[in-house]
Parts: C-alpha cells; structure tokens; sequence
C-alpha cells in the first residue's frame, strides 16, 4: 500500500510534489472517491485502489497526495454520486479520466461506450498520466504579438495539411505537430502572420458515422491534453514538449499560434452517449439541464457546457492557463462561443462570468480572443457580444461579399459597411477594425474555388443522404456544376476567386484565409467535410494540381495590405474619417459610383468605387468594383499625382509586383466582374 496524505484542492489534476503527486478533482456531489493506479495503459486491472474519506473533501474538491510517485504514473477514478432522482447514471461506478489530466494514456484500445449500466473492460478506458507542468520558454522564444491591424490569420486542420502523400514529409512526421514545423517557412512566405489551428484538444475520433472518422476534432475528450493523433510516434518526445517544439518555430520566425478550442460541449453527448469523464464527476453540474434532468442543447451535439457554474468556470480557464502559459499558445478562438454566455435555462447573459473571469485574468491578458458570436440555439450577438475583449467572426462580411459578386440585388448598400470594416454593424469606429474577424470562407463550407464552382452542396459521402452541411451558401457555379474544361468559364472562376480575396484583404478589420484557398484546394463541393480524413479534407502539395498563380496572387495581396497600412496608421486610418476636417494630412474617405461622388446604392446597382483622399490635396487610393456582367466605365477623382494601377483582377499580380502607369487620368474601364486598385504615383512607392 503507499503512503498517502491528505493533500491539497489545488492545483486541480495531478502534481508532482516533492513527496509524489498530489491528485485532485471536483466531485461536489459524490459520497466516496476512488483513485485508481495502473502499472499499464491497456491493464484489466489497477494494480491499487485507493479509497479517498470525506477528510479527503475541501468544499466541492476530492484530494489526495501519495508519497513515491512519478510522473508517467497512470491514473484514473470512480466516483459514486449521491442520489439524484432520475438520474441515468447514479452510482454507475465507470472508470473516469481526470478532467484536468495534462496526457492521456490507453489509446490504442480506446473503445467508446455507452452510458448503460454494463460491466466495463478497464483496458479500454483511457487513463490519466502524471506530467510535468513546466512553463514554457517565453524568454526564448517570446510571442509575436503581431497587432491586430497587422495580423493576416490562417485557418489550418493539423492533421490534414501535412498528411497528403504529396507533402514531402517523412511517414512519422505527416500529420503531427513535428510536421507543420516543416511547412513554416511555406506559411511565412505567403505572409501569414497568426495560424489557427483546429481543435487540438484531446478528442474522440470515433464520435462518427459507421465508417468515418471524427476528422476536425470538435468532439473534445479532454481540454487539456494535445490529441493523440498528431503526436509523432517516433520521437522521444513526449506530446507536450512536441507541441511546445511547434509553438517555438513559430515563435521564432514570427507567427503566432491561436488554438479553435471546444468549451462549449464534450463528446459525452446526451443521456444515451458514454460515461468518460465530466457525467462521472457531476454532470448535473457541468451541463445544462432542465427540470425534468434532460440534458438541454445549443451545440448540436447533444449537450452544452454550463459555463454559468463556478467550477466549470474554473477548469475552462485552467485550460486556458494551461495552453498559454505552460505550453506557449498566443491565443483562443471559442467555437460557438456564445453559448458559453448562457445561464439558468439556457438565458442569454449579458454580463457571462466566463467571459468576465477570462478578460481580468492577467495571465491571459496578452493574447489574442476570437469568438464566433452564433450557436445553434439561435442566438447570434455580433455587435452586442457579451465581452469587450473578443473580436467575432463577422458572418455578415461572408455573405455580403459573396452575394455581390455572385450579381444579387440589394447588395451595395451592405458591401460599402464591410469595405470599411463593418463600422455600422459593430456601432464603433475605432474598435471594428479589431472586432471585426473577416473571413470569405473557413472549415466549415465550401473552400473558394469550389464556392465559385459550385451551386449546390455534395456531401453524399459523409454518409447522412446529404442532409448534413449548410444549404444557403450564396455560391454560385457561373454555368456548370463542378469542374469543368472550358477556358473561358475557369477564367472567370479564377478572376472570381481574386474578386473575392481583394476584398478581403483591402479591407479593414482582421482577415483569415482557409488552408490551401490559396492554391484552389477543392472538396469536390463537399462543404461539411468534419469526417473525411481523406484527400477530400487534406491540403494540396502536388504542384501539378496547384494554383501556383494564385498562391502569389496572394502573396502579393498580403504585401500591399500590410503596405497600405504603412501610410494609413491606425491613428490617422481614413476609416475614421467620412469627410473632409480642418486638419492637415487627414485622409479620409468619399463614395463613388461610375460618376465621381455620386454613388448608386439602388437595388439594382452591382458597382462601388471609393477613393482615399489627402485632406484637401486629391485622391491618393482608388478601389473600384464591378459586379456587371459587362465593363464599365468610371469616372475618377483628382489625384496628388498621376494614377497607377496596382491591382487588376482580369489579371495576375507579377513576383515582382509591377505597376502600369495610366495615361489617362479621367476615367478608368474596368471589365466585367472585375475589381481594380489604383493609386497616386508619389504614395505607390509604400507598395512595391
């Protein structure tokens, strides 16, 4: 038998002290605890059981410190809960991971069960193991911190974007962490400051139809833990000094890393899914339910998080502590976040002590939060999201941009708040541009060129009759659906493609670009692709199938945003300005149509053309935008100097980035379905 001690309700999980480990968890409604020590992952049977006395309970936490313990040491617990009427597991006495276990162990035989009363194989649990929680090397290899003004997101799939038999990689190292080290250099050139990565929590991959694969990870098993999956097997690394390696590379070659983390529900699901750890340990109080202990849902998976409780408040931000500072990651992005905002009954806060309790912690007060302002209960709080810190995914600027230039009516008076990032949706001026995520597309939907080539959505192959994904995409095929060999449609798929992208990228607010949109990565109009660990939902390296001209179009793009910047500081951004003052060197902004300051926001208008003014000197920038189905002619402002055509989506942007210098100053033609950037020759030198 080993030595025990009481020991501490804190820290939560396992510790190592200088006499062992010191386990605790909250169970605030179990009568007896037992601790379970296993000498083997895939072990039938503990090698002790160790039975912890209510001398072991400090409020709503279970503690015990043994003595002669090490870290690799594997763990897990039974708890048996105090009565609760109608409850469909009390005292079910399942092996349970801890919530707060740092490494997972027993994989290999993981088997997902259900919640029955059955008897369990204690090999097919996962167990817990003691790790180390070291800091990690912020002196060495310190964050970014990129502005947000600066920062050019891109939403990446670990698994997928090294896993591709093109990829370059060794078998060991494709898919894993170790292996999206060798493809900075590729995201650096391109100009991408910040990766997001998918969820890299610990989750279940088995939590999918009959023959597919939870592929995107948002089935989380445990909040702490890098998922076992991406982890290379080859190494005499653990998992968390093989991430801590990723967030070190980026760090040192100036990219920042923000993790896609799933607080808002687990893989447990409703009363029918499995028992692995959280319904153990007190679901009553680490979900939402209702009267009738029905379990009540706005994720879409059957559960959703009560982050409205103290102690789920308090493990989501130990998480949070436990990626930022231990293992380096510069910052979150809250997957259905606005659900995290709900309280008894599911109530919309508008004070959420979650989102309170993350914005004055000052060990997360330098990083990065995104949110997506939506659930699927209905609830969508954009311009009202319930924290001041958080910038939100703006689902507006998706659609906004994609119906215009898809040719829909109505769509210029919309167009002309996102160009100026959204400053009427999010009510302020100044904040918007950081509040503001702008996105074309992400995971979830269609990549870009299949939104362009595409009308309807095909995801027969995710095995749900295609009755799964997103139906009202505001795609468009331009004459045939999928591929296709005409010329003269891809050429103008592909000009729709940079439409798309300048728009993005010229406008105010935070952009992100999806994994592999860059090189028209296809899902062959898969627009749900959450279980396809095929080809379908990994990146694209084959040369021979990629975009490369689009890659540098990009490439490109991105330089002249961060140049613009350059000449528009924040301080004196013409976004602020919506018309002339008295100050000197102000830019602001004026409105135009084909005629100069004479916009045409009817219904029936697809152009929209606004130029950057120098106080009261001329134009310096000019964006015009032609959603016609023929070329237009546009009136020009005055400029400072002659004009210069820096951006014409009819045609590709050079390596080297060439300028045409414009003979005639008065109007400009701009083709069907085109965008054209110009600017005054003593400004176009910040560009290039």
């Amino acid at each position: 038998m080993s030595d025990t001690y009481l020991g501490t309700s804190w820290p939560l999980g396992s510790t190592i002290t200088k006499r062992g480990v010191n386990f605790s968890v909250p169970a605030p409604n179990a009568y007896s605890v037992e601790l379970l020590l296993f000498e083997d992952e895939n072990d039938s049977t503990p090698k002790e059981i160790i039975q912890l006395t209510q001398n072991h309970k400090s409020g709503d936490y279970w503690h015990i410190e043994i003595k002669n313990l090490v870290a690799g040491c594997l763990y897990a617990y039974r708890v048996f809960n105090k009565e609760i009427i109608g409850s469909h597991n009390t005292d079910s006495g399942k092996i349970l991971l801890d919530p707060c276990a740092r490494e997972i162990s027993g994989w290999s035989k993981f088997k997902r069960e259900s919640s029955k009363k059955e008897p369990q194989d204690l090999s097919t649990c996962l167990k817990g193991v003691v790790s180390e929680r070291n800091e990690f090397n912020l002196n060495d290899h310190p964050r970014p911190r990129h502005p947000w003004h600066k920062t050019i997101i891109y939403e990446l799939h670990v698994g997928g974007f090294t896993k591709s038999y093109c990829s370059g990689l060794t078998d060991e190292k494709k898919g894993t962490f170790i292996g999206l080290i060798e493809k900075i250099p590729y995201l650096k050139d391109i100009g991408i400051t910040t990766i997001e990565l998918l969820p890299v929590f610990a989750f279940d991959t088995s939590d999918a139809p009959l023959g597919l694969e939870n592929y995107w990870g948002y089935s989380p098993i445990n909040w702490f833990t890098p998922h076992n999956g991406f982890i290379s097997k080859d190494l005499n690394m653990s998992a968390r000094d093989q991430f801590r390696d990723l967030v070190s590379n980026c760090h040192d070659n100036g990219i920042e890393v923000i993790l896609d983390v799933v607080y808002n529900h687990t893989t447990e699901g409703s009363k029918d899914g499995p028992i692995i750890s959280w319904k153990g340990f007190a679901e009553e109080i680490f979900y939402h339910k209702n009267e009738q202990n029905e379990f009540l849902d706005v994720t879409g998976c059957g559960n959703t998080i009560a982050a409205n409780q103290p102690i789920v408040r308090k493990i989501i931000l130990e998480s949070m502590r436990c990626w930022a500072i231990e293992l380096g990651v510069d910052g979150f992005r809250f997957d259905l976040g606005v659900a995290l905002s709900r309280g008894k009954d599911l109530a919309p806060l508008d004070s959420p002590p979650i989102f309170e309790e993350i914005e004055s912690d000052p060990l997360l007060s330098d990083l990065k939060l995104i949110s997506e302002p939506w659930d699927c209960g209905g609830l969508y709080r954009l311009a009202d999201f319930p924290a001041k810190r958080i910038s939100t995914w703006n689902g507006h600027f998706r659609d906004d941009l994609r119906k215009f230039w898809k040719g829909d009516k109505d769509s210029t008076w919309a167009l002309k708040d996102r160009l100026m990032g959204s400053p009427a949706i999010y009510k302020n001026n100044v904040s918007s541009v950081q509040s503001s995520l702008n996105f074309i597309t992400s995971h979830d939907g269609f990549t870009l060129i299949d939104l362009v080539s595409f009308d309807k959505k095909h995801n027969l192959s995710n095995g749900e009759n295609n009755r799964d994904g997103e139906n009202h995409n505001n795609s468009w095929n331009h004459g045939i659906e999928g591929p296709s060999t005409n010329e003269n449609l891809n050429s103008i798929r592909k000009r729709q493609q940079r439409n798309l992208l300048s728009g993005l990228l010229l406008s105010p607010g935070i952009p992100m670009l999806l994994m592999g949109d860059e090189v028209s990565r296809s899902q062959g109009g898969n627009n749900n692709t959450w279980c396809q660990n095929t080809s379908l939902g990994w990146m694209i390296w084959d040369k021979s199938q990629c975009d490369n001209e689009l890659r540098i179009f990009i490439k490109q793009l991105i330089k002249i945003r961060s140049n613009l910047w350059k000449f528009f500081s924040p301080e004196n951004n013409p976004i602020l300005k919506s018309s002339l003052n008295d100050d000197e060197n102000v830019f602001w902004i004026q409105w135009h149509g084909v005629k100069v300051n004479s916009p045409d926001w009817s219904s029936w208008s697809h152009t929209i053309s606004y130029s950057v003014n120098e106080s009261s000197n001329g134009s310096v920038v000019w964006l015009g935008l032609n959603a016609y189905d023929q070329s237009m002619k546009f009136e020009l402002p005055k400029s400072t100097s002659n004009w210069m055509k820096v951006i014409d989506t009819t045609k590709l942007l050079s390596k080297d980035l060439k300028v045409e210098q414009m003979t005639e100053q008065k109007e400009i033609e701009i083709e069907s379905r085109s965008l054209v950037l110009i600017v005054s020759k003593e400004y176009c030198e910040f560009l290039i």
